[in-house]
């Protein structure tokens, strides 16, 4: 499947002659050698990347970074200097205002970091209100605005106005007013920086919990690195207009590729950002059906285990046996694998951020891993834990 937004060499330039500064810029100077010698501001330089379709894609960054530059030249509120910003294979860089128009109505929908709402509208007219611009007729559009409310939990506040409204209420409203236009692309500035923490983890729970539903393409702005490694499928982290480094969340905790990335994720808990499937061990497993107690003792030695899993026929784990037990029953002639099987050992899921597991290590036993058919990749022991949260993080 192609991305969904390709930005291609995007560059930003503030100030009343741009084209000068683009020529400095490409001769190679940099940042403030263009503000001295023009006045004019850098933003975004040459930036190029692929956000994929359904993707959560967060753009970090401390102010003046150019992130939210980026964000609003993906939906032409800033026109780009140079580059390309493609929505669905289209050059939207190049759209005329008329086709830029249509785009934010139907395919493109942002949120706002001061929520945006009108205070003499009530919440259901301001959720409405997209669809009212596109022409959706009264009755059709109220009832699409009443059922996105439901979906935020605000289905009783409908009648009410924003001023009647919580913070993370009146976010709630400005999400729904985005959502109810049924775009394929949402673009959020810094969307819940305004909002007190506690209602910001709420709001950060809430976008999850849509997006796992929704499965819309997300553009979310922020200079908060917990949220951003709470939200993001992939991370870019942005400074002085470009981009320093492009990953996942765990990619940027483990692999930071310099001292600024190191910086910049140095307080995170990394056990709330580490996933199980990225340090899982690889293992040889044993079938039911299959394997007898030989083979898998003749297994256990070859690879040196202790213990192996056994997996049925779907790859799906049902028991564990242990190198003892295998060598006791081989002593006294019995080749039958499940009579000598534990049938209750711990399996985890891959996704499980490693913040979820400690307390099952109590056990002393390895955690069985699978992914979201539930099939077997391989194991997880306390050492692996120890090792993935000791490691440092260094470039």
């Amino acid at each position: 499947m192609p991305p969904k937004i390709i930005l291609k060499n995007l560059i930003k330039i503030y100030g009343k002659k741009p084209l000068a500064a683009l020529e400095l810029f490409r001769e190679g100077k940099q940042k403030d050698y263009i503000l001295q010698s023009t006045g004019h501001v850098l933003a975004l330089a040459d930036i190029s990347l692929d956000i994929n379709q359904g993707e959560l894609f967060v753009v970090m960054g401390l102010s003046g970074s150019g992130k939210s530059s980026l964000v609003r030249c993906i939906n032409r509120l800033i026109q780009p200097t140079s580059g390309n910003v493609y929505i669905d294979g289209e050059d939207v860089a190049r759209a005329d205002e008329k086709r830029m128009r249509q785009i934010r109505l139907n395919q493109v929908s942002m949120v706002f970091q001061r929520f945006g709402l009108f205070p003499h509208k009530t919440v259901v007219e301001n959720v409405e209100y997209g669809l009212k611009v596109r022409g959706v007729p009264p009755m059709n559009r109220r009832r699409k605005a009443l059922e996105t409310l439901e979906v935020v939990g605000l289905a009783k506040w409908t009648n009410y106005k924003p001023t009647s409204l919580s913070g993370g209420m009146r976010q709630r409203v400005g999400l729904a007013r985005a959502l109810a236009t049924d775009a394929e692309i949402l673009l959020m500035d810094e969307a819940f920086s305004a909002l007190d923490p506690l209602t910001r983890g709420e709001m950060q729970d809430e976008l999850l919990r849509l997006q796992k539903e929704l499965h819309k393409t997300i553009v979310f702005i922020s200079h908060d690195i917990q949220e951003g490694l709470k939200l993001g499928d992939r991370i870019a982290v942005m400074k002085a207009g470009s981009i320093v480094q492009l990953g996942t969340p765990e990619e940027l905790l483990t692999q930071p590729k310099n001292d600024y990335i190191s910086a910049f994720t140095q307080e995170v808990n990394s056990a709330q950002v580490i996933k199980v499937g990225s340090i899982v061990s690889k293992t040889v497993s044993l079938m039911i059906g299959i394997d007898s107690v030989s083979s898998g003792l003749k297994q256990m030695l070859h690879h040196n285990l202790t213990m192996m899993y056994v997996v049925d026929e779907h790859n799906k784990p049902v028991g564990l046996v242990k190198k003892q037990n295998l060598e006791t029953s081989l002593k006294e002639g019995n080749e039958d694998l499940m009579a000598i099987m534990e049938t209750d050992f711990l399996m985890i899921n891959a996704a499980t951020h490693l913040e979820n597991i400690f307390h099952l290590y109590k056990q002393g036993d390895s955690l069985a891993v699978v992914d979201r058919e539930k099939e077997f990749i391989g194991m997880v022991e306390a050492s692996d834990v120890l090792t993935s949260l000791g490691r440092p993080n260094r470039y």
